[in-house]
Order: structure tokens, then sequence, then C-alpha cells
């Protein structure tokens, strides 16, 4: 890896609006060693300027949307063919060493045929592509679609592609806005929703961490399961209350929750440890979150 840092700026980004990406101009070293490109997912081509000349490539672009009207449009086509637009401007340049392509658990995890108790998600786990269709899970068919052709692409052309299955992320927010994630804690704490499904959870920092030993880690290859923990909303909600005991409603909320246990992480860490990674554990990467909830004004408490 070379010093200088590229960021690929896509469609849902306008390069003329300086507020889109002023947090990443205060990052240290960002005025020396940080270039920002402009390009569209769905163009053929548009990576070509941003890539010529990289030795490695992180491919971490895709559209993270769970309220949908047009799924082809809003999720499938930017994550698939954005994807293939990425490996194959990979293609044309002789110095690209590694690609590290972001999917998801979303990829690994859906399937007709649930795990029984003791059963363990591994890299070997794909998610069903017609199961994701039938429950209309569109953003897990639109990873699993991504990852699938990556690695099709990557097979036929001899590129070196290691991928990256987070769960959701969670922990401090690097950009002045909300994200489908922070939204969702958000929500857990202002409102005390519970009827959220049970997830894979990851700190930010782990999977970043992760990336950078995915490119540099010469003997890194294959998937990688990110996943610290499995925990419900209600787990959740519980666990905030034990961090923010002063916060009333969420005791109130919490009181009239059943008693749940925390699930032994169903999720495979034998690999992403071999790797390097120590996950942090969840109350730290919730604590992170909330705080920086506060800071930038979501929360006031």
């Amino acid at each position: 890896m070379g010093a200088n840092c590229e960021i690929q700026l896509s469609n849902f980004t306008d390069t003329g609006d300086s507020s889109n990406f002023a947090h990443l101009m205060e990052l240290e070293g960002s005025k020396e060693r940080l270039h920002l490109f402009q390009a569209n997912l769905s163009e053929d081509g548009s990576f070509d300027s941003a890539i010529d000349g990289c030795e490695g490539v992180f491919h971490a672009a895709s559209p993270v949307l769970f309220s949908v009207t047009d799924p082809q449009e809003e999720l499938i086509e930017p994550a698939v063919k954005g994807t293939l637009n990425v490996l194959r401007s990979c293609k044309k340049v002789p110095s690209v060493k590694r690609v590290v392509l972001t999917s998801s658990m979303a990829a690994v995890m859906f399937n007709s045929n649930p795990l029984n108790p003791d059963g363990i998600v591994d890299e070997a786990c794909f998610s069903d592509p017609v199961f994701c269709k039938e429950q209309e899970q569109w953003y897990c068919l639109s990873k699993t679609l991504a990852e699938e052709v990556a690695w099709k692409f990557a097979d036929e052309n001899g590129i070196d592609l290691v991928v990256m299955n987070p769960g959701l992320v969670i922990g401090p927010l690097l950009q002045p806005t909300l994200n489908s994630t922070s939204e969702m804690i958000l929500n857990i704490i202002k409102e005390g929703r519970t009827d959220y499904p049970e997830y894979s959870v990851v700190d930010v920092k782990d999977v970043a961490l992760a990336h950078i030993l995915a490119m540099e880690s010469p003997s890194a290859s294959g998937r990688y399961c990110l996943s610290g923990t499995l925990l419900s909303a209600s787990e959740v909600l519980k666990i905030l209350h034990k961090l923010y005991p002063h916060l009333n409603h969420l005791q109130n909320i919490a009181e009239n929750q059943h008693n749940v246990n925390p699930h032994p992480n169903r999720v495979s860490q034998e690999k992403a440890k071999r790797l390097g990674i120590s996950f942090t554990p969840f109350e730290v990467s919730l604590k992170d979150i909330v705080e920086s909830l506060k800071e930038k004004n979501f929360l006031s408490f």
C-alpha cells in the first residue's frame, strides 16, 4: 500500500457540496494524503481514474436501505453493477495486487434451513438468494448477489480478492449524519423499540482493522465473518439500562421485557482471530455510539 489514500465518492455523494465529506478533510494528514474522486456505481469505467496506479483497492460502497419501493433500482443494481464496475477497473490496472470487498453477514446467514441451537455459522455459509427474495429481504439479496458476482469475476480474471463479512456495525460516528445502524440504536433509546430482529453485531474499529489486516497480511484469503456477538433489541435495551440507569423510560421498558439471556455467538470467530482481530466487548461499543450520538446532538441527557 502506498502512503496516499484515495476515496471514491459514489453517485450518492456530490463532490461539489463539501458538507458531504468535510469530516474526511478533518482527518489527520488528509490535506497531504487524501484524494477524492466522484463516480457513479452504475456507470461503466467510472472508477478507472481513482484506481489507476493503486496497489490495493477497498470496495465498500453499497446502498444500506431497509425500506425501498424499487429494490432492483435502489439496492440490487447499484450493489451488483457497482461491484463489477470496480473489479473491471481493477482488472485494467496491473499495479493492483489485492482487492478487499466489504460484503456482510447478510450474505452469510439467510437461508431456509435454520441452524439447530448448537449450529455454528462460518465462512463456508452463504445466504440463499431465492430465500432472500421470497422473504423480501432485499438488502440481504443485494449483498448476496454482489458477493456472488465478485467471486465469479475474481476467479475468472485472476484477481486476489478478500471479502469481509461484518454484522451490524456500531461504534462512534465519523460522519455528522445518521446512518442506518446509528438510527436503529437511536430508536431503541428514544422510543424503546424492541421490534428489531436479532442481529450479529461488531465494533466499527474491529471492522476497520480487519480490512487493513486483510489488505496487508500476505496470508489473508477468502472470506472473514466479523461478528462480536448476537443480540436482540430487547437485550440491547437491557444493556442500555445498565449503562445509563438514570434514564427512567429505559427502566420502565426494560422491566416490562421478559428475562432475556444473551445468546452464544453462533458465528465462528476463529478465522477472524487468526487474522489478528480481538473483538471489542459489546458494552464498550454501545457506550461509544451513545456518547457519539450525544456529542453530535442526536441525544441529550
